[in-house]
């Protein structure tokens, strides 16, 4: 998704003025804000304020929920990525994982009808962890029926996606698409996926 604004994540962490290095900081942000399906936004951020030894008041919440449900309402799948699904759903088993919270997440894939490319969807608000726990991705194997050597993990972070791919044995490809990541292999978008496809 793209959605032409500063990760949310990152955009929090300064608004809290969290000083932790940020690969501490967003494990801990995403499991306290997505590994349960909070009634609401409200009592997630309430959460990630208790992880942080944080008082939010009534004033700062609410400007953290407009900023989340901001990242949201302008998100928008790539240019490549209907077409790109509409092909590959037909000759594959796809997999949606994803660390998120219940709320954005349902929302945006409703928006845009993507659902339905997806044999199964597996968001961390659902599973009680997120993706870089050691038991997510065995689940997501045994969920689809799928050997490791028979997968491939597409993802745009190294930590919450490839390292745990492979940590699986799974086959893993990052999608940097400024090209900024000294990782391989890697694509640039969507369409590259056909030359890693048997």
């Amino acid at each position: 998704m793209e959605n032409g604004v500063w990760s949310p994540v990152k955009q929090i962490r300064t608004i809290l003025d969290i000083k932790i290095p940020f690969p501490e900081y967003v494990v801990r942000m995403e499991m306290a804000m997505m590994s349960s399906r909070f009634d609401s936004l409200k009592e997630a951020f309430e959460e990630v304020g208790r992880e942080f030894d944080l008082k939010l008041d009534q004033d700062l919440i609410d400007q953290l929920i407009g900023l989340w449900n901001k990242s949201w309402m302008l998100a928008k799948p790539y240019p490549e990525t209907v077409e790109i699904l509409t092909e590959l759903s037909q000759k594959y088993k796809l997999g949606l994982v994803s660390n998120t919270d219940y709320f954005s997440i349902k929302n945006v894939l409703e928006k845009f009808n993507l659902s339905h490319y997806f044999t199964k969807i597996f968001l961390s608000c659902d599973m009680g962890m997120i993706k870089s726990d050691l038991q997510f991705m065995p689940k997501v194997l045994a969920a689809l029926s799928l050997d490791p050597e028979d997968c491939l993990m597409v993802g745009d972070s190294i930590e919450s996606d490839i390292k745990p791919a492979e940590n699986n044995g799974v086959k893993s490809i990052l999608i940097d698409r400024k090209d900024m990541l000294d990782k391989v292999p890697k694509i640039k978008d969507l369409k590259e996926l056909k030359n890693f496809l048997p």
